[in-house]
C-alpha cells in the first residue's frame, strides 16, 4: 500500500517500509523557500516517530538536487537591524540560525538511515542537508559547492562539524575557502558519496534498491546501527565499546536473530516488527 501527501516544497510517499521524499520545485531549483524550513523537520521527525518506515530517501525532480537557501528567507526580517542596538539584532539572528540548524539536524536524529540521492547541483544550504543523512549518491553530472564562501558569509546551517568528517580535512577546507565546485566523480574519490550512477534515473534506482535491502532488516537492528555509528563519531572508542554493550545488554532481541534464519532457510523475506511508535515531549 502507497501513500502520498504533497506539501509546499516537496512529496512524500510511504511504500515498502520506505519513505521518499521529494523536492519538487524545479523551475527553481529546488531552492529552500521559507515553508520549507518550517515544513521539512516536521515531516521528518513524524516519520521517525511513528516508526512505519524503516529507511527515508531524499531525492529531487529536474536539473539540480537544490540550489540551496533561497534568498526570501534573509528577506524575512533576518538581516534586519535594530537602529542602536546591534546586539539586540545578533541575539535574534542567533535563533533564527539555530531554528535553521535543527532542520537539518532532524535527519540526523531520525531513528531510520537516510539516504540522499543528488543530481546536478548540491549548493549551499544543500550540502547542510546532504552531510547531516546516512549515505549520499550522485548522479555523474553532480556537483557539490559551499557557496555560502562566495556571497560573502560563512556556512552556519551544518557543512562544517559534519563535512570534516565525512572527508578529509584539507578537502573540507578547499572546498569552504574556494567555493568551488566538486564533480561527482572527485566526490566519490574522497568519500563524500558512496557511489556514483551514469543517469538521474539510473541513480534513483540504485538508491531505491540499496533502501529496499536495508527496509528487509529488523528496524530495531537497523536503528541500533546507526544510533551506535553517530555516538562512535563524536565519542571516545572506549565509550563507544561501552554504550554498544549497554545497547545490546537492554535491546538485543532474540526473536528477531532467530526470524532472520528462519527466514533465510525457508527463502522468504523475514517479518519483523516496526519500531514502536513514539510520542514528542511524552
Amino acid at each position: 500500500m502507497t501513500a502520498t501527501t504533497n506539501h509546499t516544497c516537496f512529496t512524500l510517499e510511504i511504500s515498502d517500509h520506505i519513505a521518499h521524499v521529494q523536492l519538487n520545485r524545479p523551475e527553481k531549483a529546488n531552492s529552500m523557500i521559507p515553508a520549507f524550513w518550517l515544513e521539512f523537520p516536521k515531516v521528518i521527525d513524524e516519520l521517525s516517530q511513528n516508526g512505519d518506515a524503516r529507511v527515508i530517501v531524499i531525492s529531487s525532480q529536474g536539473k539540480h538536487f537544490c540550489a540551496g537557501m533561497d534568498i526570501s528567507v534573509f528577506m524575512e526580517g533576518a538581516l534586519d537591524g535594530e537602529p542602536g542596538n546591534p546586539q539586540v539584532s545578533a541575539e535574534a539572528f542567533l535563533h533564527k540560525v539555530h531554528s535553521l540548524q535543527e532542520t537539518f539536524t532532524s535527519l540526523e536524529r531520525a531513528r531510520q538511515p537516510v539516504l540522499v540521492a543528488c543530481q546536478g547541483g548540491v549548493i549551499g544550504g544543500a550540502v547542510d542537508m546532504v552531510t547531516a543523512a546516512d549515505c549520499r549518491y550522485a548522479s555523474a553530472d553532480a556537483f557539490f559547492c559551499i557557496q555560502e564562501t562566495a556571497i560573502g558569509m560563512t556556512a552556519d546551517v551544518g557543512t562544517f562539524p559534519r563535512l570534516a568528517k565525512v572527508i578529509p580535512e584539507g578537502w573540507a577546507r578547499q572546498m569552504s575557502y574556494t567555493a568551488e565546485r566538486l564533480p561527482a566523480a572527485k566526490a566519490k574519490e574522497i568519500g563524500l558519496v558512496n557511489e556514483v550512477f551514469e543517469t538521474p534515473d539510473a541513480l534513483l534506482d540504485g538508491v531505491m534498491e540499496i533502501a529496499r535491502k536495508i527496509a528487509n532488516h529488523s528496524p530495531l537492528a537497523v536503528t541500533g546501527c546507526k544510533r551506535m555509528i553517530t555516538y562512535a563519531r563524536d565519542h571516545t572508542t572506549a565509550d563507544a565499546l561501552n554504550y554498544i554493550g549497554v545497547w545490546n545488554a537492554g535491546m538485543l532481541r532474540p526473536d528477531d536473530i532467530r526470524e532472520s534464519y528462519v527466514a533465510k532457510s525457508e527463502g522468504r523475506l523475514p517479518e519483523f516488527h516496526k519500531l514502536k511508535k513514539v510520542e514528542p515531549g511524552v
